[in-house]
């Protein structure tokens, strides 16, 4: 474990957020990462040649919050999520680190619920449930999306997904899948299912947490269909990568492309009302 770390406290936690032009999402962000019930040990914004206000906005709430560990590193050298990712979790010095996007808003005691899940050493990558903050009856979608993901990891066995937007590691597995994950400079894959699939073949255990909840923004809806079912075919061309061909791991596939229409018409509804939804 950290300096300053016990058995008793249970892991210190880094939380990693990569992010590229989120000058309208990284404040609420950053705010729930430090606005915890247990402090996080660190939290590391990586930007990646952002041309908006993203890196003003972090260095901002440095200011405001002199004291929170907030750590600001830029990655300069390519355009994309998994150089950038890296990056910040090769950085991190937590016993656990947390994997987060721009656009999540973790709930207030996301750190000790990671804490609490970690102190079992046997567990190596959690994940959990999101709340929709931008969608109606987000509560209502809470329980349904937890009950949906449960679901997909019944399903899927000895399998689990790690999802992107809500996910840790402990530092240890990480830094052994690190020499394995993919690079997909084509930018074609899904790269938390890559992650996911590298635990699994490397032997880590990875659970899913109904307690470990975070909020995400619903405006991957707001793309066009096309767009949309794109980005869902990111799951079929990260199993080819891997030659995975279990079906029942298509399930999330599946499902997503489902209620696309669904989810549609009720982000366009919102738009056309000119609702607002605070979170």
């Amino acid at each position: 474990m950290s300096a300053g770390s016990s058995p008793l406290d249970g892991p210190t936690v880094s939380i990693v957020i990569p992010a590229f032009n989120e000058q309208s999402t990284i404040r609420a962000c950053v705010l729930a990462a430090i606005e915890q019930t247990e402090p996080a040990h660190e939290i590391i914004v990586v930007d990646n040649r952002s041309t908006d206000a993203t890196r003003e906005i972090v260095r901002s709430l440095q200011r405001e919050h002199p004291d929170a560990p907030l750590i600001l590193l830029s990655q300069d050298d390519e355009q994309g999520l998994i150089p950038t990712r890296n990056l910040g979790l090769d950085a991190a010095s937590g016993d656990v680190l947390g994997r987060i996007d721009a656009d999540t808003v973790l709930e207030p005691d996301w750190v000790q619920q990671v804490r609490r899940i970690f102190r079992d050493e046997t567990v190596d990558a959690a994940t959990g449930p999101m709340i929709y903050y931008d969608m109606p009856l987000r509560r209502w979608g809470h329980r349904a999306d937890d009950a949906l993901r449960r679901a997909m990891h019944r399903l899927a066995r000895d399998f689990h997904y790690i999802f992107g937007s809500n996910m840790a590691l402990r530092a240890s597995a990480w830094r052994d899948i690190r020499p394995h994950v993919c690079r997909d400079a084509a930018d074609a894959m899904h790269e938390d299912i890559d992650i996911s699939i590298h635990l699994h073949e490397r032997g880590h255990r990875a659970v899913y947490r109904s307690t470990m909840v975070a909020g995400m923004s619903a405006r991957r809806l707001d793309d066009n269909p096309r767009d949309y079912y794109s980005y869902v075919m990111r799951w079929e061309r990260t199993y080819e990568a891997h030659g995975v061909v279990d079906a029942r791991l298509r399930g999330p596939m599946w499902v997503f492309s489902a209620i696309y229409p669904l989810l549609k018409g009720v982000r366009w509804s919102m738009h056309r009302s000119g609702r607002v939804l605070a979170r």
